[in-house]
């Protein structure tokens, strides 16, 4: 069995995710915890750029 390294319990099958330049391997539902902090981290940005009306790239 291997075992989570950001919940340390033990899974079936880790999955290896990408955060910014490192691989790391996870469960699945840490994946999907991650992967939604991202998705609000970037809505969160775009919003504040909205706001102050920053019309570059990121």
């Amino acid at each position: 069995m291997a075992t989570c390294k950001e919940c340390d319990n033990e899974v079936d099958a880790l999955v290896t995710v990408k955060v910014g330049t490192k691989k790391r391997k996870m469960c699945e539902d840490c994946a999907d915890r991650l992967r939604e902090a991202g998705e609000i981290a970037e809505a969160s940005e775009a919003i504040v750029q909205d706001m102050m009306g920053f019309k570059g790239r990121r």
